[in-house]
């Protein structure tokens, strides 16, 4: 319930933003550079803002002329810090097919770009961590880094918190050379990170212990049913005109 009220309204938004959003105003062009001020906010600041974000790629959907590809990068990278929830595919769902922008400076990046987040986006989605890691820091995704997430406060650290999510609801044990693939770290600095989740790290085995959760833990359910005598004796019955 807190996760959805912080997804609706996080409070990191100001009373301007939240008029924009949640107004009228949402769909006037000329706002457009106020919500790309505050995406950037949120890039430096290390803040998330879904709503506001989608905002963004509703008013490039209905005026073309105002499409920049640099802004819906920024977009699709902060949204696939939010999985599991579906903030990336919500913002796929807004981008139309769009023909060659002639009055960009420079080449569009996006439709190279975009089957590599895409690829990303899969890899969270199947909780295939290492594997994000290792395309996350190919030679192929070297642009990305250099030009988009190196301006990304915390993004690394929120792609962390996302395999810590799907860690903490799967296991309650697991060997800290393993999870060191999930999260990009090893040594000291995976050490620092598991005390920082309040996890157990166990130097003499390399184990990680995950405290018990709601999620984590396997409980027998017994379920009951209870049938009168007046049900079982019509079940038999028509078992009976069956035959």
């Amino acid at each position: 319930m807190a996760a959805t009220t912080a997804w609706l309204s996080p409070p990191s938004r100001t009373e301007l933003i939240e008029n924009l959003v949640s107004g009228v105003d949402r769909y006037n062009p000329s706002n457009v550079g106020i919500l790309e001020d505050y995406l950037y906010h949120q890039i430096r600041s290390e803040e998330y803002d879904c709503l506001a974000n989608l905002a963004i790629l509703k008013l490039y959907q209905f005026n073309p002329d105002l499409f920049n590809p640099d802004v819906v990068i920024n977009i699709l990278l902060k949204a696939l810090t939010a999985e599991p929830f579906p903030d990336f595919n919500l913002c796929i769902s807004l981008l139309d097919d769009r023909p060659p922008n002639s009055a960009l400076d420079e080449p569009d990046p996006l439709p190279t770009l975009l089957p590599l987040l895409m690829n990303l986006y899969n890899l969270l989605h199947q909780c295939r961590f290492s594997a994000f890691w290792v395309l996350y820091r190919s030679d192929e995704l070297e642009v990305i880094r250099e030009n988009y997430t190196v301006e990304c406060a915390g993004f690394e650290d929120a792609i962390r918190e996302v395999a810590a999510r799907s860690v903490r609801a799967t296991f309650t044990r697991i060997n800290s050379e393993r999870l060191g693939t999930y999260v990009d770290l090893t040594g000291p600095e995976l050490e620092a990170w598991v005390a920082k989740q309040r996890w157990t790290f166990d130097s003499s085995t390399g184990v990680v212990s995950i405290p018990p959760n709601p999620d984590n833990q396997i409980e027998s359910v017994v379920i009951q049913e209870h049938i009168k005598l007046p049900q079982l004796s019509k079940v038999i019955s028509h078992t009976v005109q069956v035959k």
